[in-house]
């Protein structure tokens, strides 16, 4: 089978973020299929980018894969520059569809691209060589920029990114959704419920199988804690507004003088703003933030904690279901889990691995926080043995590429 994904800013083990189509279409060559990605030659995303020495197009083979990359130029934050960018991406699709398509006729074609204007030349790929057109859904557009960003619905960049979005649910053969609950937002603009289908974000288990570093990162810090009798509740992730780190913070203060420590370890923009919290509200006993760890040390970090917490600002958004990648890292790491998030989907609840409560709540997660420190050690790992099953059971790259694969088979 001959498939194409197109993702404007696909990425791979060499260039960074995104990762799902380079996860997916690995898997899919490996089974024996001919696998074209086709991505814009400039993502914000990527920590490395590939070098198209002047060309407009270039080719790559990455584990099996064809990447096709069309040039496009660099751009910083959401003005004109990325819309340039954008539109040298569309255009690259138009002008290169022959050369996309060397590999051999596609049999499916995937839209993959964040905003939905991709689907205009997938689709004229599609019709030209009788494939199967899929939509794959990250994220609700117009809905994010209205509703995250305050955008008119009159806007005439939002009205075109509407347009784009009903003509991907009323010509699409199949939606694959990384949302759980989109269903009815996307019935309510054009699609057939039958053509719903969900395959969220996932991990691969390979990187949990890897040997930890002897000893592991912070391993004197924490061994230090432990052996003090203190239970350590850990966030590792992005420092922003939007992971609402605010309250974790805040919950200290209904902790201070228990054995308990909340720790905090990464990167991002409100990193110094909280660190300065800690210290007006006189925490440094019970709240620490740790300098940010290498992503493969993410395991073994995990695996030193007691608990994790996970939390998103209230966001109406969320009502069409998360799936947090720090959430089925703590999940891998069978770990108990704090899960403060308001959404549609709540996977802590579903694979009984920890508690849920409300966004924003540092009471909630001080009281979170005491019962789990309460509970025998032999409960604490039954519940994280649960959280790890349900992600190999239901978010393992292996099993999301297959059920991937699957929808290639069904009637169109």
């Amino acid at each position: 089978m001959n498939i194409l994904y197109i993702n404007h800013y696909a990425g791979s083990d060499r260039h960074g973020m995104e990762f799902r189509p380079y996860f997916m279409a690995k898997r899919w060559a490996q089974a024996g299929n001919n696998v074209t990605i086709a991505a814009s030659s400039y993502s914000h995303l990527r920590t490395k980018n590939p070098d198209m020495q002047g060309k407009k197009t270039m080719e790559q083979n990455i584990d099996g894969i064809r990447y096709f990359w069309i040039n496009g130029s660099e751009y910083h934050g959401n003005g004109v520059g990325r819309i340039k960018n954008m539109l040298s991406f569309l255009h690259g699709l138009y002008r290169y569809g022959h050369e996309i398509a060397a590999q051999g006729k596609p049999d499916v074609v995937i839209a993959s691209s964040t905003y939905p204007l991709d689907i205009y030349p997938a689709r004229k790929l599609a019709k030209k060589y009788g494939a199967m057109l899929i939509y794959e859904v990250h994220d609700l557009w117009p809905l994010s920029p209205i509703e995250l960003g305050g955008m008119s619905p009159r806007h005439p960049y939002i009205m075109l990114m509407q347009a784009a979005e009903n003509y991907c649910y009323q010509h699409s053969d199949y939606v694959v959704s990384l949302l759980p609950k989109a269903q009815e937002h996307m019935v309510d603009h054009g699609l057939k419920p039958e053509k719903f289908i969900c395959i969220p974000n996932g991990i691969v288990k390979a990187d949990w199988e890897q040997p930890m570093a002897n000893p592991p990162v912070y391993y004197d810090k924490l061994k230090q804690y432990h052996d003090e009798g203190y239970f350590l509740i850990g966030y590792t992730g992005a420092h922003g507004i939007a992971n609402a780190l605010n309250s974790f913070v805040e919950a200290g203060e209904q902790l201070r003088d228990q054995k308990i420590k909340l720790l905090l370890v990464g990167p991002g923009p409100e990193r110094d703003h909280l660190i300065q919290k800690v210290i007006d509200l006189g925490l440094e006993d019970t709240v620490e933030l740790l300098e940010p760890v290498k992503r493969n040390q993410v395991p073994e970090l995990l695996n030193q904690m007691d608990a994790l917490y996970v939390g998103l600002q209230r966001q109406p958004l969320f009502r069409f279901g998360v799936s947090p990648n720090k959430l089925m890292d703590y999940m891998m790491a069978a770990k108990p889990v704090i899960f403060a998030i308001d959404a549609g989907n709540d996977m802590v609840a579903d694979a009984g691995c920890g508690i849920s409560i409300e966004p924003e709540d540092s009471t909630a997660i001080a009281q979170a926080a005491q019962k789990l420190a309460s509970l025998p050690k032999e409960q604490l790992q039954a519940m994280g043995e649960h959280g790890r099953e349900y992600i190999l059971e239901n978010n393992e790259y292996d099993v999301l590429s297959q059920k991937f694969l699957d929808v290639f088979k069904m009637p169109y």
